[in-house]
């Protein structure tokens, strides 16, 4: 698709493309996307691009919001909401399910539809399940709507931690010890399946971490330093999602590393080291967004560390069949390996986020960094590619 200004139709004069940029969401990272949101909206080129601020609620209502991104940032420690924003508490946006139609409509109850005109590209900004894990995906697929980021298997593969690793160790990645605890498995024989934990625990040795298998944020995730916690840990994750994984400690350092799809390929930024806060047990939510742990940028790495994590994250990109970005994270162990830990098909997108100021760091500055992801988007199919 062509990223000139769009005939609307014929005798009208062109327009703009359109960025739909859908935010919050039904995960437990529903805050996170809103902030992020907010700052995609101040960042995109309103010369360029026409934009209509799309959020779902927490409950999965699609509703038209403010598009005012002072009012989607975190305040007093607290994250924002959709329902904050909303135009109307019953009103819904309805995108179009069929791909010769585009065009995005706005209902309320009692009221005549409303249409918001055609949307050329989707940027969305959700992140965890139900946005980042393919289902979102698939819906614009299906609706014929280009859209920014990762596809339906690679997002999939991206949110569940089991089959990210799986994948990666069928490429030759290098991931470390885990066991997973499937719902079935502790619905039949919860003793069997903490049995299962403790016999891991026992051959890897603590702490362990005791995480939801298809969450991100470092939501409901918790270090375990010795057995009496594991009960707690276990709850506490399932929480968030019935299945879980747990992971041994890896003793190095945090090593991050963004990757972006350019016109021949997908290229590596700078990589970014995340010193252990000192407030934290380990680089958890509230340090992430609340008290804003600085990252290093760049990474302390020699010229080999750091292209060694450069080209591990693209091969991390391409095994996982990654479009658009990826933020793939390491831990550089003591006897000087990288060990892939995990990628975010849709990382934490804030002008402080990691991926944002590693990119900064390599070159591209945050509005320069949404325009590559919208045009990218704009020049993609739909469908099978």
């Amino acid at each position: 698709m062509s990223t000139e200004n769009l005939p609307q139709s014929p005798g009208q004069p062109p327009r703009k493309p359109r960025v739909a940029v859908v935010f919050g969401g039904r995960s437990s990272e529903h805050g996170i996307s809103v902030v992020t949101a907010g700052a995609v909206l101040r960042a995109i080129d309103r010369t360029k691009y026409d934009v209509l601020p799309i959020g779902i609620t927490r409950d999965g209502r699609w509703a038209l919001t403010s598009d005012d991104p002072d009012r989607m940032a975190i305040s007093d420690r607290r994250t924002p909401s959709v329902e904050e924003l909303a135009e109307s508490a019953e009103g819904g946006v309805i995108l179009p399910v069929d791909p010769a139609n585009r065009e995005v409509v706005y209902s309320e109850p009692g009221s005549v539809p409303k249409a918001l005109g055609e949307v050329d590209v989707v940027f969305p900004v959700l992140h965890g399940p139900y946005g980042e894990d393919g289902t979102l995906q698939g819906l614009l697929e299906l609706s014929g709507v280009p859209y920014v980021g990762a596809g339906v298997l690679a997002s999939a593969v991206g949110q569940d931690k089991e089959y990210m690793k799986r994948v990666f160790t069928s490429f030759g990645l290098k991931v470390g010890p885990y066991v997973v605890i499937r719902p079935r498995e502790w619905e039949r024989d919860e003793s069997a399946a903490r049995k299962k934990i403790i016999e891991f625990a026992g051959e890897h040795g603590w702490p362990l971490f005791v995480k939801p298998a298809r969450a991100g944020s470092s939501i409901g995730i918790t270090k375990v330093d010795e057995l009496a916690g594991l009960d707690e840990a276990i709850e506490e994750a399932q929480r968030h999602d019935p299945k879980i994984i747990v992971e041994a400690a890896l003793r190095g350092r945090e090593i991050e590393c963004g990757v972006l799809e350019f016109e021949d390929g997908p290229r590596a930024s700078v990589p970014a080291e995340i010193p252990p806060p000192d407030a934290h047990a380990y680089y958890d939510f509230e340090a992430k967004y609340i008290d804003s742990t600085p990252g290093i940028v760049p990474a302390p790495l020699t010229p080999d560390e750091t292209a060694a994590v450069q080209r591990l994250a693209v091969d991390a990109f391409e095994a996982a069949s990654c479009e658009g970005l990826v933020r793939a994270d390491f831990f550089l162990t003591e006897d000087g390996e990288f060990v892939i830990n995990e990628i975010n098909t849709m990382p934490g997108f804030t002008p402080i986020s990691m991926y944002p100021q590693m990119w900064q760091a390599s070159g591209i500055g945050y509005p320069e960094l949404v325009d590559r992801l919208v045009q990218a988007a704009l020049h993609r199919s739909t469908g099978l590619r």
